[in-house]
């Protein structure tokens, strides 16, 4: 344990972080411990019971079972535009926290955040939502792309072709994010296509990385622990650590996927739970279809469809790490913040935008692009979210907080500047930014 050390976002330092082996189940039951939920759901500073509205939670059950004993309220805020779940909750309600949040964001109803929630909320009643479905077709597209190329790839015995595959695999899973992040749909189920679980990504990306980006609660900063140390302390941060991840940066990424895959293997041997699903097996349905149309020995199967998930790893990983989180200007735990935080106003200090990647719905979800906005209003699909940016300036300018972006090659630049970076730096929500 970092005995000492000072954080970010979080008032004391997350249970169970430090275990060799960090799982998305252990993660809440960290959170069991630190929460002050006392088995019940928090939201701020009351206590819920939520057991009998689990099953007709219209998103899905599991984001209500799997949260109980825990602080939903950063999900909670993100995930409810109306006022209509807020008017609900009142009906489950048990008693008062008896103890302060553990975490030091804020919801002020004249803060940055619920002044924008309540724009989005009357600007959503006039919004085009016809692009909603240029989302569903570009991810359907791209699924039937990568079988295609897949059956073309196995028949033709080329390994170009493959390639092709697996970067339409990875596009096809980064863009089931944005389906995952909604009410339960077969979309979200792509996601899974090479070695990953929307199931543990609800938790470990929606629940844990979207609601504390670059903190010490956010599992896809201590997954990487310690190939890859973004948090600038110079206590655990020695020399190989901070430049030779430079070298072995793409060995990572190509391995990504199926390391997603053997810790949870470990994961179920050493707890004896298991951590697989019925839906797990969407894996293998591109290997199935290969051995099916292929024409070939199972052997040559095998190591089409390795080679296509390690290119999907290699993509997915070059895509998502590089995306908008880590850049010497973006916070991460241990730079200075204003105290007790606006939430939009601390992911508006975590997240710097790809500016390349703007105007294109493609683009927009092959990429994790308008990355700010998502942050701040997940269950929205994509293809909306530009309609937003008016009103989202608008409460930029009022609470005198600068939208930061930037081209992708100096977010690739400024993630291997940050892997270095030791020195804290002090956080100003008004300050222009250069890159």
């Amino acid at each position: 344990m970092a005995t000492g050390y000072i954080t970010t976002i979080a008032k004391k330092y997350p249970t169970y972080r430090d275990e060799p082996l960090k799982t998305v189940d252990r993660w809440l039951d960290g959170k069991r411990v630190d929460d002050g939920a006392e088995g019940l759901w928090r939201v701020h500073d009351t206590l819920y019971d939520l057991t009998d509205f689990i099953e007709r939670h219209p998103g899905g059950s599991e984001w209500i079972r799997l949260t109980k004993g825990t602080d939903i309220t950063e999900s909670f805020e993100t995930h409810h535009i109306t006022t209509r779940a807020e008017g609900m909750l009142a009906k489950f309600k048990v008693r008062a926290a008896t103890t302060p949040r553990s975490v030091g964001l804020t919801f002020h109803d004249d803060g940055f955040y619920r002044t924008l929630k309540k724009r989005v909320r009357d600007k959503l009643k006039d919004i085009d939502y016809t692009p909603v479905k240029q989302s569903k077709l570009i991810i359907d597209s791209l699924v039937a792309t990568a079988f295609g190329l897949a059956f073309l790839a196995i028949r033709m015995q080329s390994y170009a072709l493959a390639m092709a595959s697996g970067l339409f695999v990875c596009w096809t899973m980064i863009a089931a994010h944005n389906f995952f992040h909604q009410r339960d749909n077969w979309r979200m189920l792509t996601f899974n296509l090479a070695f990953s679980s929307y199931r543990h990504w609800r938790v470990s990306h929606a629940m844990s990385h979207h609601n504390f980006p670059n903190s010490i609660l956010d599992l896809e900063i201590s997954y990487f622990e310690p190939f890859f140390c973004w948090l600038p302390n110079p206590a655990t941060k020695n020399t190989i650590k901070r430049f030779a991840s430079w070298v072995y940066g793409p060995f990572v990424y190509s391995m990504l996927l199926y390391g997603e895959f053997f810790k949870r293997v470990v994961e179920s041997y050493s707890t004896g739970k298991n951590t697989f699903y019925l839906d797990d097996l969407v894996t293998f349905i591109l290997p199935s279809f290969l051995y099916v149309v292929g024409a070939t020995g199972l052997w040559e199967v095998i190591k089409m469809w390795l080679f296509i998930v390690s290119v999907a790893s290699f993509s997915f990983g070059l895509i998502g790490i590089n995306a908008a989180h880590h850049h010497p200007k973006a916070v991460h735990d241990g730079d200075r913040i204003p105290k007790d935080i606006d939430y939009a106003v601390y992911q508006l200090a975590a997240v710097i935008d790809r500016s390349d990647t703007k105007g294109s719905l493609f683009m927009v979800l092959t990429s994790f692009g308008d990355h700010c906005l998502h942050h701040l209003f997940p269950t929205l699909d994509h293809a909306i979210l530009p309609q937003l940016y008016p009103v989202f300036f608008e409460t930029c300018r009022e609470f005198e907080t600068v939208y930061r972006e930037m081209p992708w090659l100096q977010h690739i630049i400024g993630q291997h500047k940050q892997l270095a970076r030791i020195d804290t730096m002090t956080y100003n929500p008004s300050e222009k930014f250069r890159a």
